[in-house]
């Protein structure tokens, strides 16, 4: 329990070095210091698969990482402008960086490795480990037509590819790779509408996978099992996976309206209306899943466990997220 607790404090001390680090280097050793945090983490479990998906996860870093190191070495060699060189050496050092967060089309690991977690580290790779090169590629925003390019694919690949999952956790990391997207454009327009999506994104997926850690489920047919048994669950689950695909009423939406309204602000209609055009694929599958969950009712004999939920945490956590659209609506008017 002990390493456990040291490896998410130099987790998270990794990747506060990188946003805060004033030079490229110490960004780089942010990095690392975040990787190597995470690798034991994720071969601390019974899970057979966890020691594969902690060397995937490990040769795609690794690999991001020296991209990013070469990109930092020749852009400060000052070669120059002649040869115009520091043009392809920031798309190198952008293309590192959306290989490290899972940004397509670079994402041919992220779902991969997610399959092979427990709930918990899941929560760190779909939440913790996008702030720092999401930050960073805050600090050297300079293509906006490479990042609008990886915002498409990121829009396109994540609605495809989740169409025909039925694992939860890879159905998550699909989802991920699409908020990606969201948030890499609100990146072109304002840093702070980042923050809101981010946090946003954040507490909803902690909803989400609370539930199916408490559950202890990780693929479709044990969710349409088990929310036979526990209907307060189902019903919290339902609102939490409309709300992730950005459905008024809820507080999911509301990144996704401050995202648009800046974007058509800023003359980027086009941008915005294939993000929303290419989001409905994601939000088909959320439909889908949401519509089954609530109207079938499996007679088979399962072998599964079905445990009475009643973690009062989860159930306040999850009551408090799906509500505070309406307060936060409310408390605007008094400013």
């Amino acid at each position: 329990m002990y390493h456990k607790t040291m490896f998410i404090f130099s987790l998270m001390i990794g990747t506060l070095i990188s946003i805060s680090s004033y030079s490229w280097m110490g960004m780089w050793m942010g990095l690392e210091i975040n990787l190597l945090s995470i690798i034991p983490l994720m071969s601390d479990t019974k899970n057979m698969m966890a020691s594969e998906a902690a060397l995937k996860y490990f040769i795609t870093q690794a690999l991001a990482s020296t991209l990013l190191l070469f990109s930092i070495i020749m852009l400060s060699l000052n070669i120059p402008y002649t040869l115009n060189m520091s043009e392809y050496f920031s798309l190198i050092l952008n293309t590192a960086l959306l290989t490290k967060m899972g940004a397509a089309p670079f994402h041919f690991w992220f779902p991969e490795v997610m399959e092979g977690l427990s709930w918990n580290i899941s929560l760190i790779m779909l939440t913790w480990q996008k702030i720092a090169p999401m930050a960073l590629l805050t600090y050297f925003n300079q293509n906006t037509t490479y990042l609008i390019l990886a915002i498409i694919f990121s829009m396109m690949i994540s609605g495809m590819m989740g169409l025909n999952q039925t694992s939860l956790r890879k159905i998550l990391a699909y989802s991920s790779i699409n908020h990606i997207g969201w948030m890499m454009s609100t990146l072109l327009v304002s840093e702070t509408i980042w923050y809101y999506y981010f946090i946003i994104y954040t507490i909803i997926t902690i909803n989400i996978v609370l539930i199916f850690k408490t559950l202890n489920i990780f693929h479709l047919k044990q969710l349409f099992i088990s929310m036979n048994y526990n209907y307060l669950v189902k019903f919290f689950f339902v609102l939490n996976f409309l709300s992730l695909g950005g459905l008024p009423p809820f507080l999911g939406f509301l990144p996704k309206w401050l995202t648009i309204q800046t974007l058509v602000q800023n003359q980027m209609m086009t941008i915005s209306v294939l993000m929303i055009i290419m989001t409905l694929m994601t939000l088909y599958f959320y439909l889908r899943i949401t519509f089954t969950t609530l109207t079938l009712k499996t007679n088979e004999i399962s072998y599964y466990n079905h445990p009475p939920v009643s973690n009062f945490l989860m159930l306040t956590f999850n009551f408090i997220a799906l509500i505070s659209l309406i307060f936060s609506t409310i408390l605007f008017n008094f400013f």
